[in-house]
């Protein structure tokens, strides 16, 4: 990563923005490094790093005195989608010269970057979420019979999903590509879980998709399937940690995470963004000034300020 700005926020002038160094890198080693401290939080965006996704992403990091962070914008075959980490002013330095497409949606963040993606984006579904994760030594699997999904199963998952009204498309090669597996209750589909991202590389994979038809809940089902889609990740994949994403508000499914040996971690937002410089006139502007402040070829240099300051409109 580059080196630390040396004018900070008490510079030459009080009062003075923080100010980093922002740089588009595709060096995976060093944006493991800069997202591995807590590597659960970053698990959608390290499972990126996996050949195939890597391609489809784009990532900056940035650098300063104050702080540091790591924006990513992804796209591909798995929609778009944004994460960030680190100090919110790095975020909002990042945001204001690569805010990404008019719409995405945000897989990641932490609730002290809520303000700062309230200046550039719309938001909209806004989940209030929790990290959990659980490696190998701690997984505690349980038994019962399931059977893993394949491309063949697809209309039946869909059937599934879209068992309270939720429109839901999914496709055989999304299953294919990712880990479903199923339980089955009188002869019908009742309870499933799958993941969203699996990168056995990076040495992560994030569990999701878990849902139980309403008519079998309360049977231990959603912890079975949730189980065989662990274990899978572990023993087939060798991904070292596994994270899923929780409504910490539904005490059974954090209950039965916890059964699982999977371990409460950060709260995260995610929603839907809709950005709101639409022509995106405006961070072009501020890339150009950014670029010739960075004195480097892929070096940009930009302000950035925590929560209550500059209209981005």
């Amino acid at each position: 990563m580059a080196d630390a700005m040396s004018d900070t926020a008490m510079g030459p002038f009080a009062g003075e923005l923080p100010r980093f160094r922002i740089t588009a890198t595709n060096d995976r080693h060093a944006l493991d490094a800069a997202m591995s401290e807590d590597r659960a939080y970053s698990a959608y965006a390290l499972a990126h790093l996996e050949y195939g996704l890597f391609e489809q992403a784009e990532f900056w990091v940035a650098e300063g005195q104050c702080g540091h962070g790591v924006l990513m914008h992804a796209g591909g075959h798995m929609g778009r989608a944004l994460f960030a980490a680190g100090d919110p002013a790095a975020l909002d330095a990042m945001l204001s010269l690569h805010p990404g497409p008019l719409t995405t949606y945000l897989a990641t963040a932490a609730p002290e970057h809520l303000p700062v993606l309230e200046r550039y984006y719309s938001l909209s579904g806004t989940l209030e979420m929790q990290r959990m994760a659980v490696t190998a030594a701690g997984f505690t699997p349980v038994e019962g019979e399931v059977r893993r999904l394949h491309r063949e199963d697809t209309r039946a998952l869909n059937m599934l999903y879209s068992t309270e009204g939720a429109p839901t498309g999914y496709s055989g090669e999304t299953i294919e590509q990712g880990v479903y597996f199923s339980a089955y209750e009188a002869g019908r589909l009742a309870s499933v879980a799958g993941t969203h991202v699996v990168s056995p590389n990076a040495g992560v994979a994030v569990v999701g998709n878990v849902f139980t038809h309403p008519a079998f809940r309360g049977a231990g089902l959603a912890e079975r399937v949730t189980s065989a889609v662990t274990a899978e990740l572990f023993d087939r994949y060798g991904c070292p940690l596994v994270a899923l994403t929780v409504n910490p508000e539904n005490a059974p499914a954090v209950h039965a995470y916890r059964r699982l040996g999977y371990e409460l971690g950060a709260k995260v937002i995610e929603a839907r963004l809709r950005r709101r410089d639409v022509i995106g006139l405006g961070p072009a502007l501020r890339r150009w000034m950014a670029r010739r402040a960075g004195h480097a070829d892929g070096v940009e240099e930009a302000s950035g300020e925590t929560p209550g300051g500059r209209d981005t409109h």
